[in-house]
């Protein structure tokens, strides 16, 4: 793997939204999708078996949500970089305080989505809202 190669971890309690996701991410070489995970808990046993370089995490989901499971990650795996993509603008705060690296709302482009999980992973990005 080389160093433009970006291993995500998709957290999201709807298949189809993992499903959607997973499917326009492997339409850009440079990443490989490492797993999913259809909870806050499933994300972060998926996390410690994988180390995935970036894990875009939704926030309402059961058993544990993306707030909590992006706290125990990062205080487990600090440098795994979080991006929270929700529909709630409103926990852009919450998701800061957790840990979250990026906050993405749904619904925006490939484009912008693409841009998040590299800057990400190269740790250019700084609590900063991207939609």
């Amino acid at each position: 793997m080389s160093n433009n190669e970006v291993r995500v971890l998709i957290a999201d309690d709807k298949r189809s939204a993992r499903q959607g996701l997973k499917a326009l991410l492997a339409r850009i070489p440079e990443i490989e999708v490492v797993g999913e995970a259809a909870n806050g808990q499933e994300a972060m046993e998926v996390t410690a078996v994988y180390h995935p370089d970036v894990v875009l995490m939704d926030i309402h989901m059961p058993k544990m949500d993306g707030l909590e499971a992006t706290q125990h990650i990062k205080s487990q795996l600090p440098q795994v970089k979080i991006i929270i993509l929700t529909i709630h603008p409103q926990y852009r705060q919450q998701a800061l305080a957790a840990g979250a690296d990026a906050f993405l709302l749904k619904g925006g482009t490939a484009e912008s989505l693409w841009n998040s999980i590299l800057q990400a992973k190269k740790g250019d990005q700084k609590h900063e809202k991207l939609s």
